[in-house]
């Protein structure tokens, strides 16, 4: 009997067109909120479709953040000197969140936290990384998150 192969989040969630559907959903939502409207005030018409490329590379899928759009050193780039702060990073992760409702995203326990914990930590890092400061690591692959944990040079895993 041979085991049953365990899906990726991004399979889980639905592939390509569920992380477009909630990023698109998301930015939409994101110009009328006070605090994030201001931090997305020059957003680029295709940032929806940037930011769904790289959660489906983190989550499993098709590796065309990396291949196409600079990878893990160029999202970190995207947040340098922004000055982030922890309710804009509260803030972004609780509207995402509400939309993945509105939207219907999966929401079982187990794929609903290991989304969550993913979030919290980009989010985190994302706050840091814009922050005085802060510099890139030019060779720092993407991360790779599954069911509850991160993969790779983030946490002395391989």
């Amino acid at each position: 009997m041979e085991p049953t192969r365990i899906p990726t989040l991004y399979e889980w969630m639905g592939g390509l067109e569920a992380i477009e559907r909630l990023m698109t959903r998301f930015y939409e939502r994101v110009p009328a909120d006070p605090l994030l409207g201001p931090v997305f005030a020059h957003m680029d018409p295709a940032h929806a479709s940037h930011v769904s490329a790289f959660v489906a590379e983190v989550m499993g899928g098709p590796t065309r953040y990396s291949r196409e759009l600079g990878g893990h050193a160029h999202m970190i780039r995207k947040h340098l000197a922004r000055g982030l702060t922890e309710p804009q990073r509260r803030r972004w992760l609780n509207l995402l969140l509400d939309c993945a409702d509105e939207l219907a995203l999966k929401d079982d326990p187990e794929f609903r936290s290991a989304f969550i914990a993913y979030l919290e930590w980009g989010t985190r890092l994302a706050v840091i990384n814009s922050q005085p400061g802060a510099q890139v690591i030019e060779d720092l692959p993407m991360p790779t998150w599954g069911w509850g944990e991160v993969k790779g040079p983030y946490t002395g895993q391989s």
